[in-house]
């Protein structure tokens, strides 16, 4: 047991600093901007949860990385699609408002898989990884997992708190900022690990 709370423990607080102003935190907060912050969360959850599932399974069985440049690539493209598609903007009718209010769904795939894609071959990951070598691989996992939504956790409060004091027109461009700073960083990772 004490092996177990020593992972826990190392886990939850390296990735938790790991994960203060990386790039999935500042998705979280672009997120938190145009989605209740529940749904968020459990996106965030889910896909924290997988990556680094597979990131303690690397750690523990195979000591190999993925091959992040191209994973890197691919996402920071999309999420330069998702920043133009915040600045294009959405039109809804109260009707349509009213519905995407109550489904929550469409909300937790769109986070989960921006996350998982985010967090391929990222630094939460990688530390996960290193973890995963030295600890047991279920503290491991838990520790990191909660680090890093703990760390989101944050973000979403931020983003709701500014959500209601700033003007729609500023949050559009700001998660669109947001959106474009994730992808092109990711972009500039997948280049100089490609190159």
């Amino acid at each position: 047991m004490e092996g177990f709370l020593v992972a826990l423990a190392v886990s939850f607080g390296v990735i938790f600093v790991a994960e203060l102003g990386d790039k999935s935190q500042l998705m979280a907060l672009a997120f938190a901007t145009r989605y209740k912050p529940v749904p968020v969360l459990i996106g965030i959850t889910i896909a924290t949860a997988v990556v680094h599932l597979a990131s303690v399974a690397i750690g523990v069985g195979l000591g190999a990385a993925l091959p992040t440049g191209w994973i890197s690539l691919v996402a920071g493209l999309a999420f330069l699609g998702f920043g133009a598609w915040t600045l294009r903007g959405d039109t809804l009718t109260e009707a349509e408002k009213r519905k995407a209010e109550k489904n929550t769904k469409s909300a937790i795939v769109a986070v989960t898989i921006a996350f998982f894609l985010a967090e391929l071959g990222d630094k939460t990951m990688l530390a996960t990884i290193t973890l995963a070598t030295q600890y047991g691989w279920f503290g491991t996992w838990l520790g990191s997992t909660i680090g890093m939504v703990a760390a989101d956790a944050l973000a979403i409060l931020v983003g709701r708190l500014l959500g209601r004091k700033l003007p729609e027109r500023t949050i559009k461009y700001g998660a669109a900022i947001l959106f474009a700073i994730c992808g092109l960083w990711l972009i500039l990772e997948a280049v100089a690990e490609l190159t």
